[in-house]
C-alpha cells in the first residue's frame, strides 16, 4: 500500500470528489432535519404563548370565550401559525365560580407549518395549553 505522499495529485482530487458525493446527501439531510426540528420547536412555543395570552384574557372581569379565542388567534397570526384552533374549557368563563380552573388549549397541524411539509412531522398535531384559576 502506498502512502498518501505517493498518490498523484489528480487521484487525490478524484478521491475527494467521491467522498464529497457520498457525504453530501447525508449532510443535506442533517441540515434540513435540523431546520425542521427548530421550526417545530418554534411552533410548540408559539402555541404555548398563544394559550398563555388567551388565559390572561380569561382572567379579566366579564371576559368571554370569543375574546379569549380572538387573543389566541391574534398571537397565532403574529407568529404565522397556519390552521390553529383554540378550545376554552369551560366555555362560559363569566359563569365559572371563583377558584375553578380555566383551561385554554391551542393546537395546530405540523404539516402546513413546517419547512418541508409531509416529511418528518407530517400528519402530526402539536398543542400548547395554559390553565389558570378564576379569581373574580
Amino acid at each position: 500500500m502506498k502512502s498518501s505522499a505517493c498518490v498523484p495529485q489528480t487521484a487525490r482530487r478524484g478521491i475527494a470528489a467521491v467522498e464529497f458525493a457520498v457525504i453530501l446527501p447525508v449532510l443535506v439531510l442533517v441540515v434540513i432535519g435540523s431546520i425542521e426540528a427548530c421550526t417545530m420547536v418554534f411552533l410548540k412555543e408559539s402555541l404555548t404563548v398563544a394559550a398563555y395570552e388567551g388565559s390572561r384574557v380569561s382572567l379579566l372581569p366579564a371576559a368571554t370565550e370569543a375574546e379569549v379565542i380572538a387573543r389566541c388567534q391574534e398571537v397565532l397570526t403574529e407568529r404565522n401559525v397556519q390552521g390553529g384552533s383554540v378550545q376554552v374549557n369551560p366555555s362560559a368563563i363569566a359563569a365559572t365560580p371563583t377558584g375553578d380552573p380555566i383551561q385554554v388549549l391551542v393546537s395546530a397541524p405540523c404539516e402546513p407549518n413546517g419547512v418541508v411539509p409531509v416529511w418528518f412531522y407530517g400528519g402530526t398535531t402539536m398543542s400548547g395549553s395554559s390553565t389558570v384559576m378564576k379569581e373574580m
